[in-house]
């Protein structure tokens, strides 16, 4: 033990692992009984073994254009089934309210006539589409899908730090995470009951079948993925396979007077449910942009007439903004008249009057984020900038105050972590996976433990230099294992369409389909 601890240091935050050096938590006992005869060697020699299962798998993510193996850390982060129950009841009470605010905000607008969110919030959200207005999806569903982003304070309390119910990504990494895990570690999933993940798919699928349209009894449902240049489309295939349902494109499907088909060897087959794994921005040419080549054009249209379903909703990505974000306690007190079971991150919103003032000369040590940012692209770390970086950041946001937030630097929990041959204690987040079918929340049992590798760097997203951890949630003697519902077979895929005629200023369809589809990945960044 002393081979692989002897550097290990507790930071200023919580230790998921260690209350003390040396004495571990109870949830992490039978981990700890299992490295502590292993040689700094022999933990190595099982991490390459990781990673050289996740590279012969294709499992990876596209940085720059460039395909690299999504790093996965062989020491897992472990939470207890009490803690569990606690964020399932939270994530799930966040979803509940979410889904009133999209329903109200699409529909009445009473919680702005009401003044819970003031008006001007949503007016100048880039993510409040119009266009979606009026569309009432077939059972009241419009996140179908969430992400929740969760990190644990100084004390050890998860609070939330953003939401994601656009295009949750990461849920691959989840089950293939597992998956390796089990061949490396035998040992401690053989003395640890640990709830299974491998129900995602066809929890999933049920959701998405039960969102189909009305009268509707035997929906098709397929996964609409931008193409193989998009960072996340190796999950995209992995849930089509999953789930036992077509992975398409835009070429594709076809709408015509509001139904939309997807093309076949057999012909054209009706589509009712749509997994789309494509931004707002490039959905539909007809009300979006008129460029893209990746969309499917009269698509809002045949949502409108409830003849096909979209999941996750068209123009969910207000609720995603991080100064709505302030707001969700207030709306759980609104909508569900609960006070609020996971605590935000405390945050200022600049664009109110005599707050710019009072944060501008505490920049170093606050952080800084843009309100429609993802992939930890634009966040400034005050304790970590320059005089220079800080400085363009005030000018930045005076410019533009609704454009950001400013949150208090929380020191993140830190989980062990294997840099080189030691155990080092490293930064985590967790992104559970919720998935609603209109009757009930379920919540995937432990979700993405994203972890920043850089020594002292608390920007965890995998474009940033961030790795994973497996996540395991204790079973207690109430809990069982799920068994794993059946699937359907896996579909033959369909063949590629291509269109040879050049596209505006020269470049061709497949070269225009190759740059929206990188272009277009900002939302689905993990």
């Amino acid at each position: 033990m002393a081979d692989l601890f002897e550097e290990y240091r507790l930071g200023p935050g919580w230790d998921e692992m260690f209350a003390e050096l040396g004495m571990p938590r109870e949830s992490y006992e039978a981990l700890h009984a299992t490295l502590q005869p292993l040689s700094s060697a022999e933990l190595g020699i099982r991490a390459e073994v990781l990673a050289r299962a996740f590279l012969d798998q294709g499992i990876t993510f596209a940085l720059k254009g460039v395909e690299r193996p999504f790093p996965l850390d062989i020491v897992p982060r472990i939470i207890a089934a009490a803690e569990w129950r606690g964020v399932e009841r939270g994530v799930a009470q966040r979803i509940r309210a979410l889904e009133a605010f999209l329903a109200d905000v699409y529909g009445t607008g009473q919680v702005l006539a009401d003044g819970v969110v003031p008006r001007r919030i949503i007016a100048t959200s880039a993510h409040f589409l119009r266009q979606a207005a009026g569309i009432n999806p077939p059972n009241g569903v419009r996140i179908h899908v969430a992400g929740v982003d969760l990190i644990r304070d100084e004390q050890g309390t998860f609070r939330v730090l953003e939401d994601n119910v656009r295009i949750p990504s990461g849920v691959s990494y989840v089950m293939e995470n597992r998956r390796a895990m089990a061949q490396v570690l035998p040992e401690v999933f053989a003395a640890t009951r640990i709830l299974p993940v491998e129900s995602y798919p066809a929890m999933l699928l049920r959701a998405l079948r039960a969102a189909a349209p009305t009268g509707v009894s035997n929906p098709t449902v397929v996964v609409l993925s931008p193409g193989v240049y998009n960072s996340a489309y190796f999950e995209h295939a992995l849930i089509a396979r999953e789930m036992g349902v077509e992975l398409v494109e835009g070429r594709d499907l076809v709408c015509v007077g509001n139904d939309v088909a997807m093309r076949t060897t057999a012909g054209e087959q009706r589509v009712d449910v749509i997994y789309r794994r494509i931004d707002d921005d490039f959905l539909d040419p007809v009300h979006f942009r008129a460029d893209s080549v990746i969309g499917v054009a009269g698509l809002l249209n045949a949502a409108r007439a409830g003849r096909v379903t979209i999941a996750n909703a068209v123009g969910n990505g207000v609720a995603d903004d991080k100064l709505l974000y302030t707001y969700v306690p207030d709306l759980i007190r609104y909508y569900l008249n609960e006070e609020p079971l996971l605590p935000n991150v405390e945050t200022y919103r600049l664009d109110e009057e005599g707050v710019l003032e009072h944060v501008l000369p505490r920049l170093s040590e606050l952080v800084i984020k843009p309100v429609d940012g993802a992939g930890g692209a634009g966040i400034v770390i005050g304790s970590q900038a320059t005089s220079a970086e800080l400085e363009t950041a005030a000018a930045t946001i005076k410019a533009n105050p609704r454009g950001w937030i400013a949150q208090r630097e929380v020191k993140l929990s830190m989980v062990p972590t294997l840099i080189g041959n030691r155990l080092r204690g490293r930064h985590v987040d967790l992104r559970p996976f919720a998935v609603n079918d209109g009757k009930q929340i379920w919540v995937l049992p432990g979700g993405l433990t994203r972890v920043a590798l850089p020594e002292g760097a608390l920007v965890v997203n995998s474009s940033q230099g961030g790795g994973s951890k497996d996540t395991w949630v204790l079973a207690d003697g109430s809990e069982a294992y799920f068994e794993t519902p059946h699937l359907p077979a896996e579909p033959t895929p369909l063949p590629p369409a291509s269109s040879p005629d050049p596209g505006p200023g020269g470049l061709g369809v497949e070269e225009q389909e190759q740059q929206q589809q990188q272009q277009q990945g900002r939302a689905e960044e993990c």
